[in-house]
Formats: structure tokens, sequence, C-alpha cells
């Protein structure tokens, strides 16, 4: 396959639906028109049930014009703490109804940081955004931590039409969030949730950028930034300057009112580096895997992420392969891991969603 000629089209497919998922509040330009209801939780026996102190609501209409930010986000100043590493760092992912129900993706997820690797301990830092009532019932039932936000008038347990005008803008109300969880004084990492974690990715996060972000296609020569960027997989850490980053992606959006949020940050990846001087910091495939692309090194790999794939149901078959062949690597001896020859399934149902060939590597 020819990246350079086809990459643009698996960056946009990695980002199609698992971005509409994200943090879902009104922006600025659109508060007037939607009514937003917050809300957080924090479930101490995964039993589903909930008490009137576990779901905290406020309701704006008109007067959110006149709200300040940290108002647009109740209770989540209370959260973060119970949810920060020591170094004040969380991990974010979201999901919806259908995302969050048994046997979704949100399991798959969960699951996956218990049989990674020696990390079942940075569940206790996930911070799970539930965009719709159902997906917050579901992630009461098993998870610690939740946030509920839900957009009034909106049905955000079934999926949006890709590109579509309610689609640009729901994809873009993660920054908001993202921003304000920077303002707090806390670092974080987002994941889309359609992904599993198999080792601490942290360990090869630097953490000296102001950001490290995955990629759909790792190109190992030219330019750092030359490689597609996949915002379905960054690392922030909380500086004035990573903040006044966020503002400047924010902004970029008037220059290209009809992309989403990935896109534009590709196309001022640059901007970003000359004007604020930002430490953008790619993450190699061999690590950062995704269905764009891939290696069967399995003594490296960190993550796997659904990319360049259409359809939940194609995700979710493809994905539980993945997590499988995991599992028969970790049951290997020692020494038959030294030996290598396993593979990954290849995922053809995600690959046949979009009419792809396999690619050939360098």
């Amino acid at each position: 396959m020819n990246y350079r000629r086809n990459h643009v089209v698996s960056f946009l497919a990695g980002a199609a639906l698992p971005t509409l998922l994200l943090f879902l509040l009104a922006s600025d330009r659109v508060s007037d028109q939607l009514a937003v209801v917050s809300g957080w939780g924090i479930n101490n026996n995964s039993t589903g049930s909930s008490s009137p102190d576990d779901h905290h609501g406020l309701s704006t209409g008109a007067a959110a014009a006149d709200q300040q930010p940290q108002e647009k986000f109740p209770g989540l100043a209370e959260l973060l703490p119970k949810v920060a590493m020591e170094d004040r760092t969380i991990i974010l992912t979201s999901v919806n109804e259908a995302w969050a129900a048994p046997g979704s993706f949100l399991d798959l997820y969960r699951d996956s940081f218990k049989k990674g690797e020696g990390i079942a301990h940075l569940l206790d830092h996930v911070l799970v955004v539930a965009v719709d009532p159902g997906g917050f019932r579901h992630c009461k039932a098993v998870h610690p931590y939740c946030y509920h936000l839900e957009v009034k008038n909106m049905n955000l347990s079934s999926a949006k039409s890709y590109m579509t005008k309610g689609y640009i803008n729901l994809v873009w109300t993660k920054l908001f969030l993202q921003q304000r969880v920077l303002e707090l004084g806390y670092n974080f990492l987002f994941t889309d949730c359609d992904m599993v974690l198999f080792r601490d990715p942290f360990r090869h996060i630097n953490l000296y950028a102001d950001m490290a972000t995955s990629c759909n296609v790792y190109y190992n020569v030219g330019p750092p930034l030359a490689s597609p960027l996949n915002t379905g997989f960054y690392y922030i850490k909380a500086t004035n300057r990573s903040i006044s980053m966020l503002r400047y992606w924010q902004e970029a959006r008037l220059r290209f009112p009809k992309d989403h949020d990935q896109t534009v940050f590709d196309n001022i990846k640059d901007e970003l580096v000359a004007k604020i001087h930002a430490r953008i910091e790619p993450l190699n495939t061999v690590y950062f895997a995704g269905f764009c692309e891939y290696y069967d090194d399995f003594d490296k790999v960190v993550t796997m992420h659904a990319t360049c794939c259409i359809g939940l149901d194609n995700k979710l078959h493809d994905l539980r392969h993945m997590a499988a062949d995991w599992g028969n690597y970790t049951r290997l001896s020692p020494e038959a891991r030294k030996k290598g020859g396993l593979k990954w399934t290849y995922p053809k149902t995600c690959r046949d969603s979009m009419g792809w060939r396999k690619p050939v590597k360098p």
C-alpha cells in the first residue's frame, strides 16, 4: 500500500466513529441552542445502584452564556483528585450507551488493563465520560469513576453520520472539557474506548513533551511531524503552553469549518510548534499500534486501536480477536516467546468495511 497516497483516508477513518463519542458539552457557539446536564458519580461497590449523592446535575438554558467556564463542568474539580495519580495524571475515555453496554467496548477496554502486563492498577485512574444516561448507568455498574455529560434534545445513544454538521459539533466539544482539566492542574492521557492496552503506555511517552500523540502510520524518515497523527490517543501535560495549544486548536476551527478536530490538528501542528513552541511527539506504531499499521512484535506492543474501521460491530469483532491473540502470547513460556512466530489475527472484517488491502511493511 502506498501510505503517502492513502494516509489522508486512513487518518479520517481512524477518527470517524470513536471520536464522535468524545466529551459532549455544548460549545460557546451552540450553548444558546442546547441545554446541558452534567453530573458525576463514584461507584464503590460496582452494583450500579445510585443514591441522590451519586449524581449532581445542572441544567443550563438561556443563562448558559452567563456562566463562568468552570461552572459548565459541575463536580469535575471534586472528582479529579479521586482519580488522579500521584503526579496529577488521569486517563480519560468516553462512551455512549452502545459502547458501554455489557460485552461492548467498555468491558473489552477495562478487561485489557486486567490482562495486561502490570497495568491493572491504572484502572483506578481512568475517568469514563458518558454522554447519555444509558452510558452513565452502564459505566456505574462496572467502573468506580464515571462523569455524565448529557446534551438534551440530541440522541447520542446511536452513531451520528460521519462528517454531518451535528457530528462536526460533537467531536469538537472534547477540547473544552480537556482544557478545563489542564486549567485545574491535571495532566491527562486521552484514549478512545475502541482500543485495548497491553503494557504501561507511560513508559513509552516522553513526559517532557507538551503533547505525545499516536499516528495512523509512522514515518521513521523525514520531519518528526510528517506522520499522519491520530488524536484518538494522546497525552498532554498541564502547562500554560499546553493550555494555549488547546485554545489555538479551538480557534483554528474557524479556518476549517467543515473539518473535525483531528484534521484541523494535523493542519496546524507545524503552526503550534512555530508560534507557541509546542513540543509535540508522534508515537511509533511499533508500540502504539492500530489497524492502519501494526507489527507482529508482541514483545513491544503497548496498545491496539481499531482505526481504519467503520462500524461498531466490525471494530468489536476484530478487536476481540486481537485481545485473544494477546492472551495466547501471555500464555507462552519465556522460551516460546523468544522463538517468535506468533502473528496478529488480520482485521479482515474492518478492512473489508473500508475496502483496504493488507499493508506492506517497509
